[in-house]
């Protein structure tokens, strides 16, 4: 009794420190503290399970202890940013996927199942069989094994609406019946991953960073289910905190896409085509030498990353060039969409590798009051975020998304390696506008030349 009331009260304590974690991860200035607390409370939390009486062997703890360590430190080491998102899409199937397998135990280990019990496993076993079909389906996209584009075909909708309704006809029979047997409990198994693949499949790939913060949440609530399943209550606190805050974060992601949660899932946004009125004009393209001479006189410069930007690993010519130009008198800032990238906080995220200051980044919101008084604005990588069809061209799927009014500035120069179109495969306005130049080429040696004139 003294020791289960132990384990409580350290649970409490590392439910308290998630809170407050969280709390801190809100801000750029203090995430890193955030992560830290966050991290020791979870510590706590697993040392203090592994003190509880009902474990019986330690052995394939530390086996996995090991191994997960091991591979931890690889993906740490080796992966690289523009792959972040994939990785993430991952790590939140295997949270999925680990929380079905605790259910699934769950069910042989206690023979006198109460109805409870059974609805608990139920929704362990149907959310986290979603989440880890569902994010190999968004890291396929995201990496490319699969193609970017909604995969649609006649009759998906109500094959989905059929599915779903078995799963919750055979979670009802599993609840009355307790008992129920193997076979019911294997139908829920595979109609739960079956049906991850098929919520995912018709999602275009500019909808992936809603997708993976959306999964975020599912692999929390898969977490918070099972921690019913087993009568763990950091597990409950935990997954309902991760839940939580991916649904709020989701949230906050499909208001800045102007879109709502039921669009991004049903309406198969992002296919290759222009969608869109046609776009005429002339483009200009200009060398780093003529963007020295715009930039050597500028007195305030915007910069708006992208994906491009991680492809090319700028983020720290970026930031060379942004002191040069803080040394000769130029106010700089960086305006983060908050799609911006494949995954939430991407941008961010390379900023920050690159030790850029955490009063220089800007919100879209705050940096559209004052972008007509901008002297420069380097566009590096993004496409859609700053897309003025989204602003100007009813005809275009993405009308209505709030944008970077990059247009608006008194000169844009544009870096990319292309003409080609965005995630969301939508030509650009922007590019040919009177006021933008092409600086085409890889963005890190664009970069790189233009600090070489300086």
């Amino acid at each position: 009794m003294g020791l289960q009331l132990l384990i409580n009260f350290t649970y409490l304590i590392a439910s308290v420190l998630f809170i407050f974690g969280l709390k801190l991860l809100s801000s750029p200035k203090t995430a890193i503290k955030g992560n830290l607390i966050s991290a020791i409370g979870m510590l706590i939390a697993v040392l203090v399970t592994l003190i509880n009486h009902e474990i019986i062997s330690y052995e394939w703890i530390v086996i996995g202890l090991v191994i997960g360590t091991l591979i931890g430190i690889f993906l740490a080491r080796m992966v690289a940013m523009t792959k972040m998102p994939e990785m993430v899409a991952l790590l939140n199937g295997f949270g999925g996927i680990s929380s079905l397998l605790v259910g699934w135990a769950a069910y042989y280990l206690e023979p006198q199942m109460t109805s409870f019990s059974s609805f608990t496993i139920f929704l362990t076993i149907l959310i986290g069989g979603v989440t880890f079909t569902g994010s190999l389906v968004a890291w396929g996209k995201l990496s490319e094994f699969m193609p970017s584009k909604p995969l649609q075909f006649a009759g998906q909708k109500t094959l989905n609406v059929l599915l779903l309704t078995g799963t919750v006809v055979l979670g009802i029979i599993s609840t009355v019946f307790p008992s129920s047997g193997f076979l019911i409990n294997i139908l829920l198994i595979a109609a739960s991953l079956l049906l991850g693949i098929l919520l995912v499949i018709p999602i275009g790939g500019a909808d992936m960073p809603v997708v993976i913060s959306l999964l975020n949440s599912y692999s929390g609530l898969a977490a918070c289910a099972a921690g019913f399943v087993i009568a763990n209550n950091v597990l409950i606190v935990s997954g309902a905190l991760v839940g939580a805050s991916g649904i709020i974060l989701t949230s906050i992601m499909c208001k800045a896409m102007n879109r709502s949660l039921s669009h991004v899932l049903f309406s198969g946004f992002g296919q290759t085509s222009s969608m869109g009125s046609e776009v005429q004009g002339e483009v200009k393209s200009a060398s780093a030498k003529d963007a020295y001479y715009v930039l050597e006189a500028a007195q305030s410069l915007v910069v708006v990353p992208g994906y491009g930007l991680a492809v090319a690993q700028a983020q720290h010519a970026v930031r060379e060039l942004a002191s040069l130009l803080e040394d000769n008198g130029c106010d700089v800032k960086y305006a983060i969409h908050p799609v911006a990238g494949r995954m939430p906080g991407h941008m961010n995220v390379l900023l920050a590798e690159a030790d850029v200051p955490y009063d220089q980044l800007v919100e879209m919101d705050d940096i559209n009051r004052t972008i007509d008084t901008v002297d420069v604005c380097l566009v590096i990588g993004a496409n859609d975020v700053v897309n003025t069809a989204a602003r100007d061209d009813e005809k275009s799927s993405i009308y209505g998304m709030p944008i970077i009014d990059v247009d608006k500035a008194k000169n844009v120069f544009v870096l990319k390696r292309s003409m080609a179109s965005g995630f969301a495969g939508i030509s650009n306005p922007l590019f040919f506008k009177e006021n933008t130049t092409m600086l085409f080429g890889d963005a890190k040696k664009t970069l790189q030349q233009i600090i070489e004139e300086f």
